[in-house]
């Protein structure tokens, strides 16, 4: 062989090319192919690109080889593009880059394309015009984008696909699977969240695909048609991985399932409508390894037969109707499945007893008891779990002592949830841990009073919650060492004293945005700053003072979250909130801040939650508030604000569920506006100087006339995952002061749940109209000390949910509407000062209320009133809407002046009698023994009536 043809064939080899052998085989001197680099800067023409990912994407000399963009791959023997992965990639934790616009159909010339990965990401539906045209994919994602369409039927001509993901991009109804029968190569499947309710033979389809390994059809809405037998004579034997969780599957899925009892390794039937008791039938899958039957309906206990499971390593049965001790259910493990369980999850069941014998499972890594009954103390024998990494045993009823001991062996250990709980943590001053934790959960342990020396070891914690721990001690400085690490510090609900330093030069790790709950202390001093990229922030309840214009160094842009309520912070509000835009709670409420509310309020476009209660703020409300069209909850009450209640509220603030301007200085009439507010719940102008009528069209509060779920206004501030999965949520609930059956309460969990209407205190005029019995979800009605007139309207019987009903101090005139004995569940009423007049109804619902609600009504007669109406009768006497009135101590005193009455009586009469006798003897002739008996007779009957 001629030298030149072995030197060419070394450097083919080598993947060197050879400059002018074969033209174009290799692509040009840069690498790639022109046409496909074009193709592909043609694509990028209709992204847009917020954060720069494509930014080595270019036609400048220096970027010319389109191998070497980002997220391009090519084929290094022939140069032509053969993978494109541009997944949204996280920029911070939790929070991602994505792309968007329009996928340009140029990636058709991409013919030996077999990898394609945009998932993650915000593309149009552009891409399913020509998507199934890309013949060669053996890889295709496109997760995670929200497309508006259906899962396009020409993916069918994708013949050579492996792996499909679909998740969580098409939300349209698909009416049928059947392009998945002609994709025959297909190993991995995951439509996770498409809407599958309308496809009858998923079963049947997705079983006659001969080579799939993995499935995945998470909330799909799925049910269980099951067909019939002969429909799986083709079925796959490979199937490895299914997960079918969060669907409407029953227990009739469980014969299906064994038919892969020699493949299955990873089931997943978790929040589905599983009922009855842990099958058996899993015993005969010999190669199941994780077993996840959580959020069903399950109940009783472990069968025996999952502990005969050898090859058992993870088995999660949280938020079931399991019952019985755990040690009953623990012990059913026992057997093969001891040595090998390496995940136990039986988190929120109704399991009790105590944790003896747990330390058996000696292969554990994940123990999660919590939310159950569980009592007495943990054994020190739980520090023999040595490969133990999480260990939850939290809401449950656990108490005694924790000391070294039951740690001793725990050097693995990362995650301790001890938290809701009435243990008593007690360590040597000098306890060095073997563990380095990164997430600590202590919440309402008894960790103080002073603060505990071991957490100095900690240098990798990540997230700490020692709150409502009994410390009442100053901070150490050495403890504040570890905020670069921590992506969330929870200290509340302590009495830890002492001024806190200055932690603007505290840089994060990783980039992540910390959050920062320090609220219910005593901490003093003047507002300190943050790292710069602090995500949330709450220091209410504590001392802090000083001008509020520190607040504007308080943290960077990055604040989504900041709660200084309840401290003694003073001076006029700083015009910096521009700087604020991702904020979306707001609370300055309960301190001495004066001065007008700045316009630049307005630049918080992300605000849900604005709470500057109980200040001393004046002047008019800023039209730049419009601009926060996100908020949720408004509460500018106890203030000193004035003008008109601007019209824009209800044209802009179009989600607000609360709103208060409580004890203002508002003045001119109730804007018809408010009544677009669909979603308000609380509506509370009380204590102004509002005049006009009430506003006819109340009735258009929707959220006060349809029944809704119970809902908290509240705002997820923080989101901690582990292992892909959601472990730790931790949400800002608003609280208020809501005036309720003649109190001021403060509402703060149960906000959500009131509907409530207040305009007491104002100028009201003219009568209540009827619409306002529309309001059928309305709990509380409050228009006391208006000017109101007319008459208490009949429809007000119609408002069935009505507990507060408060119409006293106005001009209100007529009978009370007999109607209002209709409200079965008024267990507060006022009518007092007005001008009511008649009868009042009788009911036991009105009767049962104290005479003052109906005080200062002199033209009311009746019970509970002491003025009797006209007609009536002895007490006791069947009552105008002919209910007797079976009241014991009445009769008693009836029967007392009966009986004496007659005594009386008796006595005259014999007296009258006895003298008539007499006259008669003296005088037989005479008239006088007949007067004799008159006279008898008309003196019993006086002397009953004084007795009575």
């Amino acid at each position: 062989m001629p030298k030149n043809y072995v030197l060419i064939i070394v450097l083919l080899l080598l993947h060197i090319p050879f400059p002018g052998f074969i033209t174009g085989a290799a692509g040009d001197k840069n690498g790639c192919r022109e046409r496909e680099r074009q193709a592909l800067l043609k694509f990028k023409e209709g992204i847009i690109d917020e954060y720069g990912v494509l930014s080595s994407w270019g036609g400048e000399e220096e970027k010319r080889d389109c191998c070497n963009w980002r997220g391009v791959g090519c084929d290094n023997i022939t140069g032509h593009v053969n993978s494109l992965n541009l997944h949204s990639s996280p920029l911070y934790e939790h929070y991602f880059t994505p792309l968007a616009g329009k996928v340009s159909d140029s990636l058709l010339e991409l013919q030996h394309l077999n990898y394609l990965d945009l998932s993650l990401n915000n593309f149009d539906e552009s891409i399913m015009h020509f998507i199934g045209s890309l013949s060669s994919l053996r890889y295709l994602n496109l997760s995670y984008n929200l497309f508006t369409v259906t899962i396009p039927y020409q993916l069918k001509n994708l013949s050579r696909l492996q792996s499909l993901d679909l998740s969580y991009s098409f939300d349209a109804s698909v009416e049928n699977l059947g392009w998945l029968s002609h994709l025959s190569c297909l190993e991995h499947l995951d439509l996770s969240g498409s809407n599958l309710s309308q496809v009858n033979d998923w079963l049947q389809v997705v079983t006659n695909l001969p080579r799939l390994k993995d499935l995945r059809l998470n909330q799909c809405r799925l049910t269980d048609r099951i067909p019939s037998p002969l429909s799986f004579m083709n079925s796959s034997k490979f199937l490895a991985v299914l997960h079918l969780s969060n669907n409407n599957l029953s227990s009739a899925i469980y014969p299906w399932l064994y038919n892969f009892s020699n493949s299955l390794v990873d089931l997943d039937l978790s929040g589905n409508q599983l009922q009855g008791l842990v099958p058996d039938g899993f015993r005969n899958m010999g190669a199941l390894t994780n077993l996840v039957l959580s959020r069903n309906q399950l109940e009783g206990g472990i069968p025996r037969s999952i502990g005969e499971m050898c090859g058992l390593h993870k088995l999660d049965l949280c938020h079931n109707n399991l019952t019985g001790k755990l040690s009953d259910l623990t012990r059913n493990l026992y057997g093969r499945t001891e040595s090998s369980l390496e995940i136990l999850r039986l988190c929120q069941n109704q399991l009790h007893g105590s944790l003896t014998d747990i330390a058996r499972f000696s292969s554990l890594r994940e123990l999660d008891i919590s939310n159950n009954q569980l009592n007495g103390s943990i054994p020190e024998s739980i520090g023999f779990l040595s490969k133990l990494d999480c260990l939850d045993v939290s809401f449950n009823s656990l108490q005694g002592l924790v000391s070294g001991g039951h740690f001793s062996n725990l050097s693995k250990l990362k995650h301790l949830d001890l938290s809701n709980n009435s243990l008593v943590l007690r360590f040597k001053s000098d306890w060095d841990p073997a563990f380095q934790l990164n997430n600590i959960h202590l919440s309402s342990c008894h960790l103080g009073p002073c603060f505990p020396k071991w957490l100095r070891t900690q240098i990798n914690v990540r997230l700490l919650d020692i709150s409502s721990a009994n410390i009442s001690d100053i901070v150490p400085n050495w403890f504040w060492n570890l905020l670069p690490e921590l992506v969330f510090l929870n200290l509340s609900h302590n009495l830890m004293r002492g001024s806190l330093p200055d932690f603007s030069s505290v840089d994060a790790v990783d980039d992540t945005f910390p959050g920062f709950d320090l609220s219910f202390n005593r901490f003093e001093g003047l507002l300190p700053a943050f790292p710069c990229n602090t995500a949330s922030l709450i220091l209410s309840n504590n001392l802090f003072s000083g001008p509020i214009s520190h607040i504007c160094n308080i943290a960077g842009e990055t604040l989504s979250f900041l709660d200084l309520s309840d401290n003694l912070l003073t001076g006029q509000l700083p015009n910096c909130f521009m700087n604020w835009s991702t904020l979306a709670v707001l609370n300055l409420a309960n301190n001495n801040l004066s001065g007008e509310i700045p316009s630049s309020v307005g630049s918080l476009f992300s605000l849900q939650t604005l709470s500057l209660n109980n200040n001393s703020l004046y002047g008019e409300l800023p039209m730049s508030l419009k601009n926060c069209t996100m908020l949720k909850f408004l509460d500018l009450g106890r203030n000193q604000l004035s003008g008109e209640i601007p019209a824009w509220i209800g044209e802009s603030l179009s989600s607000l569920m609360f709103f208060s301007l409580q004890s203002n200085e508002f003045s001119g009439s109730i804007p018809l506006h408010l009544c677009q507010l669909t979603n308000l719940r609380i509506l509370d102008l009380s204590q102004n100087t509002i005049s006009g009528a009430i506003p006819k069209c109340l009735n258009n509060l929707t959220a006060m006339v349809l029944k809704e779920a119970e809902t908290i206004i509240y705002n997820l501030y923080f989101c901690s995952i582990r292992g892909g999965a959601i472990f730790s949520r931790r949400y800002y609930i608003n609280k208020a002061r809501v005036g309720w059956k003649g109190r001021d309460y403060e509402y703060e969990r149960y906000l959500g749940l009131l509907r409530v209407i207040d305009f007491a205190g104002n100028n009201l005029s003219g009568e209540i109209p009827d619409e306002i019995s529309g309001l059928n979800e309305l709990v509380a009605l409050n228009l006391s000390r208006n000017n109101l007139t007319g008459v208490v309207p009949q429809t007000i019987g119609l408002l069935k949910s009505l507990e507060s009903l408060d119409l006293s101090g106005n001009q209100f005139s007529g009978a009370i509407p007999d109607t209002m004995c209709d409200l079965t569940f008024l267990s507060y009423l006022n009518l007092s000062y007005n001008n009511l007049s008649g009868k009042i109804p009788s009911s036991t619902q009105l009767q049962s209320f104290d005479a003052s609600a109906f005080k200062g009504n002199p033209a009311l007669c009746g019970l509970p009133v002491t003025h009797k109406c006209l007609g009536d009768d002895l007490p006791g006497t069947p009552l105008m809407n002919g209910v007797i009135q079976d009241n014991q101590e009445t009769v008693h005193e009836f029967r007392a002046w009966f009986y004496t009455g007659m005594e009386n009586g008796f006595c005259v009469f014999f007296c009258g009698l006895s003298g008539a006798l007499l006259l008669y003897t003296i005088m037989e002739t005479c008239l006088f023994p007949v007067f004799g008996w008159i006279m008898g007779f008309a003196l019993s009957i006086l002397a009953a009536h004084k007795a009575r």
